[in-house]
């Protein structure tokens, strides 16, 4: 009896001793899950952190690429800054000294369409010399308005005449030839030949402002680039014709200045001259005369107080800049001649005085338009024929 009591009492405890067992087992479990689990979140907390980081971080770049491409827009308005707009490429520009982001930017101009350009911009952080969180945009950059032809009176673009870019008239505007573009007018609009663009009627003022040359600015001496004076090459002849003299002495802007009147005869030789040329009155071309004028850059090309006249058959003036006849360019009679400015042209009175057997050809170039030019040492004053630009077509790459 006592033998059998002893052996019911080992068997509870073993019973006791293998409940225990099981008992820590299941605790063991138990913690190994909450740790599985633990370790799960934690991961998962850690993947999470990393996508918002890196939504930070492309969020950022994102930004910065768009701020890329307003810095390419004001370069594009401000053409005087840069050396050439038609092809550029800037690389490691910031928009804050001293950070780890970067941007590259890229401007095209179109070869057809000097108001187009497409631009690129990649912006991207450096860590440890790779480039991280990469954003790339493409887009086309249109400058609107862009005056190639601006008249301070009434009057008409002729059949004759081609005008790729904007016109404005402050007055009223008849169009019998071809614009390319849009026409402002303080007055009314009259469309007999083709207009691309829109008629804006009863404007108040220029969409830009006007360049307003003075000759008397350039008659002795100028500023250029914030230094000077610089003396200009001053023509002491009324009549040039096989030979003209070059811009002399320092005269970095090349310009050329006539105290009254000046003919131009091209009986032997075209004429072409680097720079700017100011006539105080009255300039004529004569003889076949052909001459070519281009701009030394941030400077106007041409300057006329009083008429340019096309005295003559197969006379040409080519012109790349701004040009600024103060009244009337007169090509009545005539036959086979031509005018060309690529850039902008603004002049006084009526505007073009044509006959039927000339050609009149003006294209908007705003980068060879724009001018800088110094009243004083210290004051600039700046011109554009464009009034502003807008972005369109943005891709991301």
């Amino acid at each position: 009896m006592i033998n059998q009591r002893i052996k019911l009492r080992d068997t509870r405890y073993e019973l006791r001793d293998t409940n225990r067992g099981a008992a820590l087992l299941v605790v063991l479990f138990v913690i190994m899950a909450i740790t599985i689990l633990s370790l799960g979140f934690l991961s998962r907390s850690d993947v999470e952190l990393a996508c918002g980081q890196n939504m930070i971080l492309r969020t950022q770049m994102d930004y910065l690429a768009e701020s890329g491409l307003e810095h390419v827009r004001g370069l594009v308005l401000n053409p005087q800054d840069i050396a050439s707009v038609d092809k550029t490429e800037a690389t490691g520009l910031q928009l804050a000294a001293g950070s780890d982001d970067y941007y590259d930017i890229g401007i095209v101009r179109d070869s057809n369409d000097r108001c187009n350009y497409t631009i690129d911009c990649n912006a991207y952080r450096l860590q440890g010399g790779e480039k991280v969180g990469l954003s790339s945009l493409t887009a086309e950059l249109r400058l609107d308005p862009c005056i190639a032809y601006a008249v301070r009176d009434d009057t008409t673009i002729s059949t004759v005449m081609t005008i790729d870019g904007d016109v404005f008239c402050d007055g009223d505007l008849i169009i019998d030839g071809i614009v390319n573009g849009d026409a402002f007018a303080t007055g009314s609009i009259t469309v007999n030949g083709s207009l691309a663009g829109q008629e804006k009627e009863s404007v108040l003022s220029w969409p830009v402002s006007s360049p307003s040359l003075a000759y008397s600015d350039f008659s002795s001496q100028y500023y250029y680039d914030g230094s000077g004076p610089y003396s200009v090459q001053p023509l002491v002849y009324s009549t040039y014709d096989s030979w003209f003299p070059g811009p002399g002495g320092n005269n970095p802007a090349c310009v050329y200045y006539r105290d009254g009147s000046l003919d131009l005869l091209g009986s032997i030789n075209s004429i072409n001259i680097t720079g700017m040329l100011v006539v105080k009155n009255t300039l004529q071309l004569k003889n076949n005369c052909n001459l070519t004028i281009t701009a030394v850059k941030n400077f106007p090309a041409l300057l006329v107080a009083g008429d340019l006249m096309i005295d003559g058959d197969n006379q040409s003036i080519t012109v790349t800049g701004l040009a600024q006849v103060n009244k009337t360019i007169d090509m009545v009679n005539k036959t086979g001649s031509h005018v060309n400015v690529m850039g902008a042209l603004c002049i006084g009175k009526e505007g073009i005085v044509k006959a039927d057997d000339c050609t009149v050809s003006i294209t908007a170039f705003p980068e060879k338009a724009s001018i800088e030019t110094w009243p004083t040492v210290d004051t600039a004053v700046r011109w554009t024929p464009a009034g502003g630009a807008f972005l369109r077509c943005i891709q991301r790459k």
